[in-house]
């Protein structure tokens, strides 16, 4: 399985548009000790031909430019090698590249009941969708499923969806209780039996959690914050991680302390604020992360498995 993270940052990317706090000064220098970085978005495949994205970035336009294999192959004169799109939930930052993808075929989109009634009723993308190229939606599977291409047949690869500790996206205002506003997925090479698990976004860790991170080769895990309070010490908002949906990395309570005794060869932050001192390449926490065995994820970093 090839496996190619597009991009790598949190919503607004690195450097955001608006943000001057020092990480984003220091990623606009040339040279700088911070490498700039699109919004979070994968892209997987069994034979490096077929690809399926796990969500789709604002900047999936420039992500696909950067990685020539995504681009049109062959004499038809339009194509693409994506064969669906498989969603956490319904964020911004996770889903508005739907709306990008519109000049292409119907759009095969995986996301639960949740995260279709949102985008259906509270967004509305999937209604502008209809008026281009479609949309057919595919309830996710909660135990080991074949991951079928648009034809239906076999891709290679096997998948299921990981229910995960989070929140609403904060646009929606009204909300009924119960699972499926945030999920993770385990993508399985049926020939090498290897497997990654995607997972950025993560509240807390809880028991069911647990016992998934240490099942996988590669680790794709949520990198938002270092520190609990990160966005009120910028000074740049006031919810702290747990209200925004994500486990900080650092502190006695963070996520590398857990991730530091995981066995997969790959342990690796993704969806990674523009506020998050391990973006700085020489910084204390950017050194903790690879001292634990883990790595800051960069836009191109590309794993075969």
């Amino acid at each position: 399985m090839r496996i190619h993270l597009l991009g790598t940052a949190a919503g607004g990317g690195v450097p955001q548009w608006n943000c001057n706090c020092v990480v984003c000064r220091e990623a606009r220098k040339r040279g700088g000790r911070v490498q700039a970085r699109t919004q979070s978005s994968v892209a997987v495949s069994a034979d490096g031909q077929r690809w399926f994205l796990l969500n789709a970035s604002p900047d999936i336009r420039a992500q696909f430019q950067s990685f020539p294999t995504l681009w049109p192959q062959g004499a038809k004169a339009r194509s693409s090698p994506i064969e669906g799109v498989l969603l956490t939930g319904a964020e911004l930052d996770a889903t508005l590249g739907l709306l990008l993808l519109r000049e292409g075929e119907r759009l095969r989109v995986f996301a639960t009941p949740y995260v279709q009634r949102l985008i259906t009723e509270e967004m509305p993308v999937a209604r502008a969708l209809d008026s281009f190229c479609g949309v057919e939606w595919i309830s996710p599977a909660a135990k080991p499923s074949p991951l079928l291409l648009h034809d239906g047949s076999a891709s290679g690869l096997s998948y299921e969806c990981i229910a995960l500790p989070g929140k609403p996206p904060r646009f929606v205002k009204r909300h009924t209780q119960g699972e499926g506003w945030t999920v993770g997925y385990r993508i399985t090479d049926n020939r090498t039996g290897a497997s990654v698990i995607f997972a950025p976004g993560v509240a807390r860790l809880d028991t069911a959690l647990s016992g998934w991170l240490d099942d996988c080769d590669v680790l794709l895990f949520d990198g938002t914050f270092w520190s609990e309070n990160e966005m009120r010490e910028r000074g740049v908002g006031r919810l702290s991680a747990p209200e925004m949906g994500h486990w900080p990395i650092g502190g006695p309570g963070g996520s590398l302390k857990v991730l530091a005794g995981l066995k997969p060869a790959h342990k690796i932050y993704t969806h990674i604020n523009n506020t998050n001192p391990i973006l700085i390449e020489d910084s204390p926490e950017c050194e903790a992360v690879m001292a634990a065995g883990c790595a800051v994820g960069q836009d191109g970093m590309a794993i075969e498995i």
